[in-house]
């Protein structure tokens, strides 16, 4: 399949181009989402595309949207042939990598739930003993399974690294009602997913969720527990006290760090042997969740 680093879809009007996704106004009712092979690192769109990552993050996000049929979301079809008939005509590019959606209003807040202490959660911890303002038992290591799976919203950023906040300040925002709704939903599916992926041999360590409302209805929106917003562990290697092995794309940053790269635009160019590896790992990422190969 050929790489896709953009879409390109004349007569429409496209709204927004984030790191990965292309967004296209329809109707007063409908986006369509259009999932490109961009790869971002340290919040920064890189010079190397990853061949077929667009439809990996799309077809996780269906199989999880079906997994997860009880919690209502934003998708209509992901079959072209489903899509008004205008677009039948892009079926090269949006065929496995779009998905048609209801618009929703979305909250603005990155719901997220942790079940291991990994990332910023961790540098939080070593720094003030909480993620969020939550308090965590003493000497915990890198990696460690939480006592629970917590709650630790974040803002959403345009630019730049998104912030987490706490839950106080989550009910500021948004209001109480709304923020103890998403705390119970994020952590509710959070906790089944986790246990069907650890039935696949994978540890969910923490992931992040969007959520927004279509009419009066509160619905799971943009991807879902893909490699992109999720930390996916092989519980196989599993071992607390620093860093683990992941299927996302750890070749990538570390590849980025060897370099001393200072982080700013533009990104660069990556080496094929990177691409090669970051890109089994995601089709790996699939195979294993879903047991289908791509």
């Amino acid at each position: 399949m050929p790489l896709v680093l953009e879409s390109n879809l004349p007569g429409l009007e496209l709204i927004r181009r984030g790191k990965v996704r292309d967004v296209y106004s329809i109707d007063a009712e409908r986006l369509l989402i259009v999932a490109t092979d961009r790869i971002s690192a340290f919040d920064v769109i890189l010079g190397s595309g990853i061949p077929d990552k667009g439809r990996v993050l799309t077809q996780i996000s269906l199989f999880w949207f079906d997994f997860l049929s009880g919690i209502p979301n934003h998708l209509i079809s992901a079959k072209v042939d489903e899509y008004p008939a205008f677009l039948h005509q892009y079926r090269d590019q949006l065929d496995g990598r779009s998905m048609l959606v209801r618009r929703a209003r979305m909250v603005d807040i990155e719901c997220v739930a942790r079940g291991y202490l990994s990332g910023s959660g961790w540098k939080e911890y070593k720094a003030q003993g909480t993620i969020c303002g939550i308090p965590l038992p003493a000497n915990l290591l890198e990696s460690d399974r939480l006592p629970a799976p917590i709650f630790t919203p974040a803002t959403k950023a345009q630019s730049g690294h998104d912030e987490n906040i706490s839950f106080e300040e989550t009910a500021k925002s948004i209001g109480a009602p709304l923020a103890s709704r998403l705390r119970d939903l994020t952590i509710r599916i959070y906790s089944q997913a986790a246990a069907y992926a650890e039935t696949r041999g994978i540890i969910l360590a923490d992931t992040k969720f969007e959520f927004g409302f279509v009419g009066n209805e509160l619905v799971l929106g943009d991807e879902v527990l893909t490699p992109d917003s999720s930390r996916f562990w092989p519980r196989v290697s599993y071992k607390p006290g620093g860093g683990q092995p992941s299927y996302d794309k750890q070749f990538v940053r570390d590849y980025l760090e060897s370099i001393a790269w200072n982080k700013q635009p533009p990104g660069p160019v990556l080496p094929d042997a990177v691409v090669e590896q970051t890109a089994n790992k995601y089709k790996e990422a699939y195979k294993v969740l879903t047991g289908k190969s791509l």
